[in-house]
């Protein structure tokens, strides 16, 4: 990022931070927007950039929307981490509750390459080099920890470490972190089961198929407290290397919305906005034991 020599840009961006309004894009170009095909600066106001649909701001997200990121499979109800978060989004760029959409989009279809027919999508997506081949992503608005679910009084259940669930049979959506968890850092000498959707895991791990399934850490708050009660969540797993896995909002690889909406995402966490909203609608995981 060459900063110096914008002073003037700096000092505006600034203040349209500290007004609670996004004004200015960022000029990381990785970020795949307004800036990475050296369009020059645009106005992040309302409409400036164009969306999908004029005067409205398009959301996608799949369906079911599960809890605690959406509430009763409503995503417009602004009940959820991440419905708030996605209103607080639109918020910022100047686009009041009335005038966001939403739009269901399947999970996988969402960072697949192609164009896209949201603005962005929330939909629990970690950011990768992979997939930012295909999308643009927006600055992560949560930090993602895994964790393992199984059944009480199963084997797989007393597990206290990694090495514990090599011989388990385990299970977890397509196309997620969580599966990749299974084939990267369990690596179990059982080939593991994959499911389109996050109901078919916990569906297979009530009826005995699998042993436990691997998923983000909240919604494994969620499935042991309301959906699977005799589930129960056997430890989370370590961050390793550089970098903390994130959600981030997804964007069409061309979006010129990219650097406003990181722009957003970024002023959102300076101000408290996000922590605020994940203590409200999250778990808190600081007593579950990690496994080595």
């Amino acid at each position: 990022m060459r900063l110096a020599n914008r002073p003037v840009y700096l000092a505006s961006c600034a203040a349209a931070v500290l007004l609670g309004a996004v004004g200015c894009a960022p000029q990381d170009a990785s970020l795949g927007g307004p800036h990475a095909a050296g369009q020059g600066k645009q106005s992040c106001d309302r409409g400036k950039p164009a969306t999908v649909a004029a005067g409205k701001l398009t959301v996608g997200t799949d369906k079911p929307a599960y809890a605690p990121w959406f509430a009763d499979d409503e995503p417009a109800s602004g009940k959820g981490f991440e419905s708030a978060v996605a209103y607080a989004v639109a918020g910022k760029l100047g686009y009041a509750k009335d005038a966001v959409a939403w739009q269901t989009v399947p999970f996988n279809n969402a960072f697949a390459p192609g164009e896209k027919k949201f603005d962005f999508d929330i939909n629990q997506i970690s950011i990768s080099a992979a997939r930012k081949q295909a999308v643009a992503f927006s600055s992560g608005y949560y930090h993602v920890r895994q964790a393992i679910v199984a059944l009480k009084g199963a084997k797989t259940a007393d597990a206290k470490s990694i090495a514990d669930l090599k011989g388990a049979r385990l299970g977890a959506q397509v196309g997620t972190t969580s599966l990749d968890i299974i084939n990267d850092r369990i690596r179990p000498s059982h080939r593991p089961a994959v499911y389109q959707k996050n109901d078919f895991a916990k569906s297979a791990l009530k009826n005995g198929q699998v042993d436990a399934i691997v998923i983000d850490l909240p919604t494994a708050f969620h499935i042991t407290s309301a959906e699977v009660k005799d589930a129960r969540i056997v430890g989370q797993f370590p961050v390793t290397g550089e970098g903390k896995e994130q959600f981030g909002l997804v964007l069409d690889r061309e979006s010129r919305l990219t650097g406003c909406v990181t722009a957003a995402v970024d002023a959102l966490r300076k101000d408290g906005t996000l922590a605020a909203l994940e203590k409200k609608w999250l778990a808190d995981a600081t007593h579950v034991p990690v496994l080595k």
